[in-house]
């Protein structure tokens, strides 16, 4: 009489219960194998989604805050001395470009979603700035005027060519606006009411990005924009630090 043949149970893990989370945001189902039933933690293609993946949500994480601090510098000092209103203009280009880019192109949310939370936090940056500077009813406008342009670039109306020269131009508009804050820095001879935590954020997450970008998305040209907004945020970065001891304040009294 022939044996019973023994079916092989399939492998589990301890971590199965959380396998629906770890799969939605940090790997494919090839890498929870990998690492979890076949304890193979030393697979270099999935290490590199894994901290792509996690180095992604970091970055978003960190960006639904990392203008706070500048914002409410502003908001404590009743000033917005030092910063210059045409470099959140550009900025806002650029970030908008990466926006509207990034969903027409269907990449995950991870390797483009502080694009969402830094915009609106430029735009009450910008609005803060015209209205410290005695014109809140143009800032009114503005914010109105920028949100319909946001809505009609995502909306199907807006056509791909358009949404691709707006990401081809986020070069040079990282590039000038970064220099007109730089330049704005120097003539000042101080910072003004920049903040350092807000700037310091920004060089890091802009760094990691270059990263994310070449590993989630694969398109160089992402991945050139933010080789170019690392290079011009630590410029801005290593002024904080020049001018770490001077102030308006100390300007004024040394003149």
């Amino acid at each position: 009489m022939a044996s019973p043949v023994m079916e092989e149970l399939p492998k589990t893990s301890v971590l199965d219960p959380l396998k629906g989370l770890l799969l939605t945001y940090f790997m494919p189902e090839s890498c929870y194998d990998e690492f979890f039933l076949n304890f193979n933690f030393l697979d270099v293609p999935c290490l590199k989604i894994v901290l792509s993946k996690g180095l992604g949500i970091g970055i978003i994480l960190g960006s639904v805050m990392v203008k706070l601090p500048q914002i409410l510098k502003l908001m404590g000092a009743k000033s917005a001395d030092g910063l210059s209103f045409n470099s959140v203009l550009l900025e806002l280009l650029a970030i908008t470009g990466t926006m509207a880019y990034s969903i027409a192109n269907s990449f995950p949310f991870s390797a483009w979603g502080e694009a969402l939370f830094l915009m609106l936090q430029t735009v009450a940056i910008g609005f803060l700035i015209m209205h410290y500077g005695g014109n809140t009813v143009k800032g009114l406008l503005f914010l109105v005027v920028y949100f319909g342009l946001v809505a009609l670039l995502l909306s199907p109306v807006t056509p791909m060519p358009v949404v691709m020269a707006m990401q081809a131009s986020n070069m040079p508009a990282i590039i000038i606006g970064r220099l007109i804050q730089v330049v704005t820095n120097y003539r000042n001879g101080h910072t003004g009411q920049l903040s350092a935590i807000t700037v310091f954020m920004l060089f890091a997450g802009s760094l990691a990005r270059i990263f994310t970008s070449i590993q989630e998305t694969g398109d160089s040209l992402m991945a050139l924009t933010y080789v170019i907004s690392s290079s011009c945020n630590g410029l801005i970065a290593a002024q904080l630090l020049y001018y770490w001891n001077s102030s308006p304040a100390l300007k004024k009294k040394t003149e």
